[in-house]
């Protein structure tokens, strides 16, 4: 009986501390104040990114760098991104982002299953999104929350992650910043 109530309590503690303490538990609201980060200027332009993928574990599993292209037509904009892997593989995806005057964020793409939804808020911009791998990755289907943060000198910190039944089984950290035209 008290393995049970053991196994009770570790639960509860740990739904407690994934509600309440964790990456989970951001909320677009956490970053209200001055709008620093406005995805129209911001994501504009031609922009370098570098990541690494870290797999269920916690290690690296993949390496990459991008380069990408926005172009906007005052709420409605395009970001074209092209990925280049540690293993050599490349990868395009092209967003279609539709930002509305309360600050959320519609976004569709090919590899996403429905649209995306999120929010700008402050310095920070919040995405969840149902994205399929590519077929040499296994062609699963993951939930994806990203949040990306502007810091002061205009690089933006993406963090994201990937889940499966509600398990973690992938994160992503990247930087972004605009490419300097040569």
């Amino acid at each position: 009986m008290w393995i049970a109530v053991g196994f009770f309590v570790a639960l509860a503690v740990s739904l407690i501390i994934r509600s309440q303490a964790s990456f989970s538990a951001q909320k677009p609201s956490d970053y209200d104040g001055a709008a620093t980060f406005d995805v129209r200027s911001t994501l504009s332009g031609p922009i370098q990114c570098e990541g690494v993928i870290y797999g269920p574990t916690g290690r690296v599993a993949s390496r990459f760098c991008a380069d990408m292209e926005g172009r906007w037509d005052g709420n409605k904009g395009t970001l074209c991104e092209f990925f280049t892997y540690d293993s050599g593989s490349t990868q395009a995806r092209e967003w279609q982002l539709t930002v509305s005057d309360d600050g959320s964020i519609r976004a569709e793409a090919e590899d996403l299953v429905g649209s995306g939804q999120g929010w700008q808020r402050g310095d920070a911009v919040q995405l969840n999104y149902r994205i399929r791998l590519m077929e040499d990755a296994g062609g699963h289907v993951l939930d994806v929350t990203d949040w990306m943060y502007l810091t002061p000198n205009g690089v933006i910190m993406n963090r994201s992650q990937f889940r499966k039944f509600g398990i973690k089984v992938g994160e992503l950290v990247a930087t972004m910043r605009p490419k300097e035209v040569t």
